[in-house]
């Protein structure tokens, strides 16, 4: 087989969907400890940001527009890319316990082609027709690993091998995740203890909680509420805020093409 580089088939157009972070004041060096609260509307806000906490995939794209490996270690490819080969950690588990196994992934990969196992840690996948992009495909939150393909709902039962667990849930309203001890991803993803997203349909009553501490982040709040407010920051910029923040919250320079930081908020940020 024919190994295809990772970061050439990143650059190839994908970095270009990136948004650099504006008006980032912290230090980039990220912080463990506390509760990052968001508030966002009655949407697939809460649904994105609690997927990207509870789920990993096979591959992910890093806040610097890297394509990288999550639950797989490397991968391989034919000279067509038409059969993938994909090395899985081995230091996984999911919530409830119960370790990573090859068989979760082969259920998942049958989405996407003809999956089979071929090791305990080593997976092999045939597509029907040639995807050299198959890797970035793969980092979508469609194909979350789940334990024996039993999918993501309801969210308050919800078994991934993320770096937090579901402690309460509320469909379309609530969501509390704990961060898991000993997790693979520890002392490089996860910096926050907790993480807290509460539903909010009012784009006004979202700016009052920023504006007056109840919350950290705001998703698509009343601009006109904030605008000229010391000690926030906003993305992509203040005339067309889609996400305000407070002052004490660090995030990386750069986040993902979808408003909230492509669902890993709670992987990527963390409070100052």
């Amino acid at each position: 087989m024919t190994r295809i580089d990772r970061r050439a088939l990143f650059a190839s157009g994908a970095a270009a969907a990136l948004l650099a972070a504006t008006g980032a004041s912290l230090a980039d060096t990220p912080k463990a400890g506390g509760t990052l609260r968001l508030a966002v509307p009655r949407d697939d806000s809460l649904e994105q940001v609690a997927r990207g906490s509870v789920f990993d995939t096979l591959t992910e794209i890093a806040p610097d527009g890297t394509l990288r490996g999550e639950l797989a270690t490397g991968w391989q490819t034919d000279s067509d890319a038409r059969i993938w080969t994909f090395d899985l950690r081995t230091d996984v588990t999911f919530h409830d316990g119960a370790a990573l196994n090859v068989t979760d992934v082969v259920s998942v990969l049958r989405e996407v082609g003809e999956a089979e196992a071929l090791a305990p840690e080593s997976v092999r996948l045939k597509l029907a027709e040639a995807n050299p992009g198959l890797p970035f495909l793969l980092a979508d939150s469609r194909f979350v690993i789940t334990r024996d393909g039993q999918g993501v709902t309801p969210l308050n039962a919800a078994n991934g091998t993320g770096c937090y667990k579901v402690e309460r849930a509320e469909d379309d309203r609530h969501f509390l995740g704990r961060r898991v001890p000993d997790h693979y991803k520890t002392g490089q993803a996860g910096w926050v203890d907790a993480i807290e997203i509460i539903v909010i349909p009012d784009p006004r009553v979202r700016a009052e909680a920023l504006r007056d501490g109840y919350v950290d982040v705001v998703a698509l709040p009343e601009s006109d509420d904030l605008k000229g407010l010391r000690g926030l920051r906003y993305h992509p910029g203040e005339s067309n805020m889609a996400l305000a923040v407070a002052a004490h919250v660090g995030m990386p320079r750069q986040i993902g093409r979808e408003m909230l930081d492509d669902g890993r908020i709670a992987e990527r940020w963390w409070r100052a």
